[in-house]
């Protein structure tokens, strides 16, 4: 035979749940206590002590205190019209969570997988020009001008701006496509291109492709304003082994100042699409990535 009534300790250890739970609840009316007159102790009945799971459940659901309370008293006009609007709309914002979580999950990936690439790079001292494939990928992007403020240009307001006002969230590593690879390593003013992957789903604006194509790639370490000194052995590299090279070249900021303020630890790969010298330079420079 069931017990009558619980004390506030015992109703506690029997549910697993705390007091001060318990006080809040008898407080907003969820789960309610008797009180006697000579104590003011508070006593749970049966039927109380069985709401205990009900909550936990609606909880594990996702409910809310005062969600639960619109349809477990079952005081509304239609109750299952009332479950089924809560039950609805609890659908609607956990679809929409889990959006979030999972574009959570693969920024923090992305960021994962820079920050490994660029440890390996320092601690294997990779400095080697290789030339790859580079497959195709569509970014988000903004032509904007470049003064020679690579901070601002890697942390951008204007395209963060444009991001936000397309609907669309970013993630992996900044691109940026300078015009003219002379200009780049002389550091002359000129016209960039910045571009970064989006998280899906995506929003508006315009994507343009990169890569489809063989490229030339080398790391740049250390501070990122030094970088046109690393062009000049790279591009003696591409020379030296029969290439011909772009006009345009890409930067792909590994670790950056979005990373870290220590400079050393800044990793940085170009990127110049490349072909034989032999080849149709014009038909190679018309697919430029």
């Amino acid at each position: 035979m069931c017990k009558q009534q619980y004390s506030i300790g015992e109703l506690s250890r029997l549910c697993n749940v705390s007091k001060k739970a318990l006080r809040f609840y008898d407080k907003i009316g969820l789960i309610s206590s008797l009180r006697h007159d000579y104590n003011n102790y508070r006593m749970y009945t049966h039927d109380e002590l069985l709401m205990v799971p009900v909550l936990k459940y609606y909880k594990q659901m996702g409910f809310k205190l005062d969600e639960m309370k619109s349809f477990i008293s079952g005081q509304s006009g239609n109750v299952y019209n009332t479950m089924r609007s809560a039950f609805e709309k609890k659908i609607k914002e956990l679809k929409t969570a889990q959006v979030e979580l999972q574009r959570c999950e693969e920024s923090v990936r992305d960021w994962y997988a820079l920050i490994r690439e660029a440890e390996l790079v320092i601690a294997e001292g990779v400095r080697e020009v290789s030339v790859k494939y580079v497959e195709q990928a569509q970014f988000i992007h903004q032509e904007q001008a470049f003064d020679g403020d690579i901070k601002s240009a890697i942390i951008n307001i204007n395209f963060m701006n444009y991001v936000e006002k397309t609907g669309n969230a970013i993630t992996g590593p900044v691109y940026i496509r300078f015009s003219n690879l002379q200009d780049r390593m002389e550091g002359i003013p000129q016209n960039i291109r910045i571009m970064q992957n989006v998280l899906m789903p995506c929003g508006g604006g315009v994507r343009v492709p990169f890569g489809g194509c063989i490229m030339a790639s080398c790391y740049h370490v250390g501070p990122l304003e030094r970088i046109p000194e690393t062009y000049g052995r790279f591009i003696s590299w591409i020379r030296r082994h029969g290439y011909a090279h772009g006009e345009a070249c890409y930067e792909r900021y590994v670790t950056d100042y979005w990373t870290t303020t220590n400079t050393d630890y800044h990793v940085a790969e170009l990127l110049v699409k490349v072909w034989r010298g032999g080849q149709d330079e014009k038909a190679d420079e018309s697919r430029e990535p």
